[in-house]
């Protein structure tokens, strides 16, 4: 590591102890020098990374100061903790609000991808032609469920890097990780059953409920702290809760991960009361930091946890290749893929399996990782210059997503019709529940990032202002 890096893992670090609080300034350029014994251009390197970065800004005859960070949210006291609903009907609004970001000319705040330009490509195009012109006909065979063996190999052995015993045999390939939810809920679930989820929750979980027929108990999650397990001990209690859906890593929409202590004590409660955990994990390789955190599935001693992810948030989208570690329920789900999809792309799985082969995946998520912890620490400063007085921003530690509460007289969903007039899209509050609670409330994707970004939300900051 370079002596700048040093100095920017350093400086970052005293940031996020509070040795240094928001506003506060910073040692001027000579007194660094002195004090962590480098160059003066060492130090100007630094510094200015870490500008870049949004960790500090500059002002003028005046020097360096740490930047204004995000209010943190909290769940308003006028929520019920708990929210039941017999059916869920949010297809309609979730399927109009994902077409708009399908316009190329629109500013996609509303994007559940990150930008696709931070892939790569090119290698992955290279492995897939490779691949086309040396399949044989039988390979299409070997790449029905199960899968890739090759793949689910690579798989496991990422797996046991974290300490997690995942079998190749119990690991399903999938067209997509929303194919591998659908069919662990599938598996374990009837129509009629209850299911709980978080609130908010990641829509996809409102679509497959609506989809089966299942009835949802909503279990309140704190943007900081996760879910309630207290209130989710209480529901286990009243209602016959045949599985949970949920995200550990980085929750969509609210960005928060839980804590080891509190994984565990999830899973331990989920085993006691004998109901399986579907786990969506797409976005934990989207860190930031030094450690990647444990998914739930780590603590499952049950084989109680069906683990879900995919590579289209870290690598290609477009491959739709997922999986699911099934344990005990993987042959049921494998008969239901073959009476639903069949399988999964034969090439994309070969493609996948001899990319992952090399060491160009940790490199690419190293990067990716560092520009997008870059790109939401500058959408984090714009924001809080073009938001109105009375807004607040959850800020987390990886993904790219942040969800931001508006004062309660705007309504999100009348924002997210007027935004788009002005070809910005964002997620309403309403696409993650299936109550009105979050009306006043969006997800934003900070993974695109810049002087089109920076003017989007000078525009969106205007148009809340209108609706104050």
């Amino acid at each position: 590591m370079a002596k700048y890096e040093q100095l920017v893992a350093q400086i970052r670090q005293q940031i996020e102890t509070e040795i240094w609080l928001p506003g506060e300034k910073l040692p001027s350029l000579r007194e660094q020098v002195s004090l962590s014994g480098v160059s003066l251009m060492t130090v100007m390197h630094a510094y200015q990374v870490l500008e870049s970065q949004g960790w500090i800004i500059s002002r003028p005859q005046s020097g360096y100061y740490v930047a204004p960070r995000a209010e943190f949210l909290s769940q308003p006291v006028s929520h019920q903790k708990l929210q039941l609903a017999e059916s869920v009907d949010i297809n309609a609004f979730i399927f109009d609000v994902l077409q708009a970001c399908r316009d190329p000319h629109i500013v996609p705040f509303g994007s559940a991808f990150p930008d696709p330009e931070l892939f790569p490509q090119r290698q992955l195009m290279r492995a897939l032609t490779t691949v086309s012109h040396s399949m044989k006909p039988v390979d299409a065979l070997h790449n029905l469920p199960p899968g890739n063996e090759a793949l689910r190999k690579t798989l496991a052995q990422r797996y046991a890097l974290q300490g997690v015993q995942v079998s190749p045999d119990e690991i399903v390939i999938t067209n997509g990780a929303m194919e591998a939810l659908n069919l662990s809920l599938q598996a374990v679930t009837e129509p009629g059953d209850w299911v709980a989820i978080e609130n908010p929750s990641f829509y996809g979980a409102l679509q497959a409920i609506e989809r089966l027929k299942l009835k949802a108990v909503a279990i309140a999650t704190d943007p900081q702290t996760g879910i309630d397990l207290d209130e989710l001990s209480r529901a286990l209690e009243s209602w016959p809760i045949k599985a949970m859906w949920m995200m550990s890593n980085q929750q969509n929409p609210v960005g928060c991960t839980l804590s080891r202590e509190k994984k565990q004590q999830l899973v331990a409660l989920l085993a006691q009361h004998n109901v399986t955990l579907i786990e969506d994990d797409v976005y934990s390789e989207l860190y930031f930091g030094n450690e990647k955190p444990l998914p739930a599935k780590a603590f499952d001693r049950d084989d109680n946890v069906l683990h879900c992810s995919s590579f289209s948030k870290n690598l290609v989208a477009g491959f739709r290749v997922g999986w699911v570690a099934g344990g005990k329920h993987a042959q049921r789900i494998q008969r239901m893929q073959l009476m639903s999809t069949l399988s999964t792309s034969a090439p994309m799985q070969q493609a996948l399996a001899t990319y992952l082969g090399t060491r160009s995946y940790d490199r690419h998520l190293r990067r990716l990782r560092q520009v997008l912890e870059q790109r939401k620490n500058l959408a984090l400063q714009s924001l809080k210059r073009h938001l109105p007085v009375g807004a607040k921003i959850n800020e987390s530690r990886g993904g790219y997503f942040l969800w931001i509460e508006l004062p309660k007289q705007v309504n999100t969903t009348e924002l997210y019709y007027r935004a788009l007039e002005q070809k910005i899209s964002i997620a309403p509050g309403k696409m993650f529940s299936s109550s009105e609670q979050y009306a006043n409330y969006f997800r934003f994707n900070t993974a695109w990032w810049d002087d089109v970004q920076e003017a989007a939300v000078a525009k969106l900051g205007a148009l809340i202002g209108e609706l104050l």
